[in-house]
């Protein structure tokens, strides 16, 4: 089932490369499936091209800290800080702030 998703995931992101929708998408199923590095991958794309997509940052920087990546994730977070607070968007700053406090 999750092949057929990711499929169609990329199929939807071939005629609008643009959705962030259909990227978030993407890197929540990579990330469902286990492969961390490509969902590592989809979510730094995502914060890339989108860089005010709050919730990137929080499940980007959480994938980063299952790789043992933790000073990436460490930067994925206090960037996320920055912009959901730009952003208006509380709930996730505040998510991200308490996963950013946990790290060692």
């Amino acid at each position: 089932m999750s092949q057929e998703r990711l499929d169609a995931l990329n199929a939807l992101l071939a005629q609008d490369p643009n959705n962030s929708f259909v990227r978030y998408g993407l890197a929540q199923t990579l990330l469902s499936d286990g492969k961390l590095e490509q969902a590592a991958d989809a979510f730094q794309e995502l914060i890339k091209l989108h860089p005010n997509y709050s919730a990137a940052y929080f499940h980007g920087g959480q994938t980063l800290e299952k790789l043992g990546r933790l000073e990436e994730a460490r930067r994925v977070y206090e960037e996320g800080v920055v912009v959901s607070g730009r952003n208006g968007d509380l709930h996730t700053k505040k998510e991200i702030q308490g996963a950013l406090d946990l790290l060692p």
